[in-house]
């Protein structure tokens, strides 16, 4: 034992890397559906590893904060923006009201309860799960006019605080959203009947929805003997498709076997006569039972087994290089274009969650849409809605780092208004910088680049090195801490986390008129609370919710970090 703590007082680099690669264990176990998150696994290892007092430098904590502030920036930058447009700012005003009741409710059981900054930063975070908090609070504190000692109790109280109030802060906000909420606005009855007629107004029962596939359902290919005498004078191609859309299925023609000659490259008047087979693709359900009208199925490799390829693109903003935007454009707009015949889409995601694909969906800058189909009509479709995902995996540093740079020097500028010095520090800036890097990204695209992967690193494992050096550090005094202020604090965090819900939820509805599926994602975007949303489409049966929740997100997580700068000013 002696052994390894000398180990880990010489070699700080391998505490921190056994707290992670523990915490990342601990947060794989699930009981009855709850686990503790990945943060607050990391977290309270920490914690027991910092009992062995393990001193680590200053310097490693702002570094790994800063790319991880950006990184979220980056990600919620082009979302940010979009719904400042005049369609998203009403889920906009909804998640700044949301935002603002957050930090007044926050500072109010504060002043209640006689917290210090630190007690109440700490509040912020673990109620509301935003654990960046913990970094701007941190930064904020040591520009405080107070000694050293006095900056580190404050400090040290943080991680504590966020421990004891992160578990209901989870757990409680999605008991709220999706449980709660929905008995809030009239019933689950009522609620998955709203949802039912939101899907159908977007057209999810429309004749057009064949083009589209959930991402839980696949895109097929079968093949067929023309048998049918409607063939017998020989049919183009362009004929039997348009006969298929008439009869409100989207089905494309891919190989016609002819005389024992499979042809790939055809063009719409191919004609197709008694004794041809034809492979056709499309949704499922309207490709199975085609052999009854056609003719027989047709099982053979030869002419089934070619490749598809599946391709991501990201939604192109307003360019001079581009003829046409489709940000802003509905996905039955997008379908009806010439170049995606042939090509289905398969999935649209939004920072990362997956919104319903119905025909009246808008497309936002920056979405990512997954499209399937013969790679000839695949990468021109591609091309024409936006930027196709690079086939490198490299990351743009020089554009990153920059970002972080120019945010970082922007956020130590102080302001003083009344002798008090209000500044957004260098984590607030580097977060501000990443939302503008971010859009700037979604407009121009060939400029850059930082791929998923290495988004997941900036915003996980950054995060999770800057939250291990927390709880090693404050290991020492945090069971101090928790005696001192563990109960009460633990209450005080139910009322910071379920007020805002519940007087989101009531604005949602009764304010802004959002429908009830859209008013709860519109919740659990705001509260920037993924399980929720998660819980929510679980429990409505719907994805519906989603479409509330990314705009609000994006708002919701710029502000609800910056107010760890105001809480600690507010409580000082």
């Amino acid at each position: 034992m002696n052994w390894i703590t000398e180990l880990l007082r010489s070699h700080p680099e391998i505490a921190i890397y056994l707290t992670i690669a523990l915490g990342f264990l601990i947060a794989k176990i699930r009981i009855k559906g709850f686990s503790l998150g990945i943060v607050s696994s990391v977290l309270l290892v920490g914690v027991i590893v910092g009992q062995l007092h393990i001193p680590i430098g200053d310097t490693l904590k702002p570094v790994a904060f800063l790319m991880f502030l950006f990184a979220i920036g980056y990600k919620v930058g082009p979302q940010f923006f979009n719904g400042l447009k005049k369609e998203g700012l009403p889920q906009v005003g909804f998640a700044v009201c949301m935002c603002v009741s957050i930090l007044l409710v926050t500072w109010v059981v504060s002043l209640i309860m006689g917290y210090g900054p630190g007690e109440a930063a700490g509040l912020l975070s673990g109620s509301q799960t935003i654990s960046a908090v913990i970094g701007v609070a941190d930064d904020t504190i040591r520009g405080l006019n107070l000694s050293s000692e006095e900056q580190e109790k404050m400090i040290s109280i943080i991680p504590v605080a966020y421990a004891v109030t992160y578990i209901f802060g989870t757990a409680g906000s999605a008991w709220i959203i999706a449980r709660l909420g929905p008995r809030l606005l009239g019933g689950f009855p009522k609620v998955r009947a709203a949802c039912k007629e939101l899907e159908d107004s977007m057209g999810s029962n429309d004749s057009q929805k064949p083009d589209f596939i959930e991402a839980k359902r696949a895109v097929i290919f079968r093949a067929y003997r023309v048998e049918n005498e409607w063939f017998s004078e020989g049919r183009s191609v362009e004929e039997l498709e348009r006969f298929f859309e008439m009869e409100g299925k989207r089905l494309f023609v891919e190989r016609i076997r002819e005389r024992g000659e499979i042809r790939d490259n055809f063009g719409p008047k191919e004609i197709i006569g008694l004794g041809d087979e034809v492979v056709l693709s499309g949704r499922r359900e309207y490709v199975i039972g085609e052999e009854r009208w056609i003719g027989t199925e047709v099982d053979d490799d030869a002419i089934l087994e070619f490749p598809v390829l599946v391709m991501k693109t990201r939604v192109a903003g307003n360019s001079r290089k581009r003829i046409c935007c489709y940000g802003g454009k509905s996905v039955g707009e997008l379908r009806a274009q010439p170049f995606m015949h042939g090509v289905s889409i398969q999935k649209i995601q939004r920072m990362g969650v997956s919104i319903p694909v119905f025909p009246a969906t808008k497309l936002n800058t920056g979405d990512v849409i997954e499209i399937i189909g013969r790679k000839f009509e695949v990468e021109p479709a591609a091309r024409e809605i936006g930027y196709p995902a690079p086939a490198g995996d490299a990351t743009d540093v020089v554009f990153f780092s920059m970002g972080i740079l120019l945010g970082a020097v922007i956020g130590t500028l102080t302001l003083h208004i009344g002798g008090v010095p209000l500044s957004l520090s260098s984590s607030g800036g580097a977060l501000i910088a990443g939302l503008v890097f971010g859009w700037w990204r979604s407009h121009h695209p060939t400029m850059g680049a930082i791929p998923d992967g290495a988004l997941w690193v900036f915003n996980n494992l950054a995060l999770n090195i800057f939250i291990a050096v927390v709880g090693i550090t404050a290991g020492p005094g945090f069971i101090a801490g928790f005696k001192e202020v563990g109960l009460s604090l633990f209450v005080a965090g139910i009322f910071a986390t379920s007020l805002p819900l519940l007087f989101g939820i009531y604005i949602a509805r009764h304010w802004f008129k959002f429908h009830p599926a859209i008013a709860l994602g519109c919740c659990a975007g705001a509260r920037t609370t993924t399980a929720a949303i998660g819980a929510l489409q679980e429990t409505l049966g719907s994805d519906t919710p989603a479409l509330g929740y990314t705009v609000t997100y994006a708002v919701g997580n710029t502000l609800l970090i910056l107010w760890g700068v105001f809480i600690v000013l507010l409580c000082n």
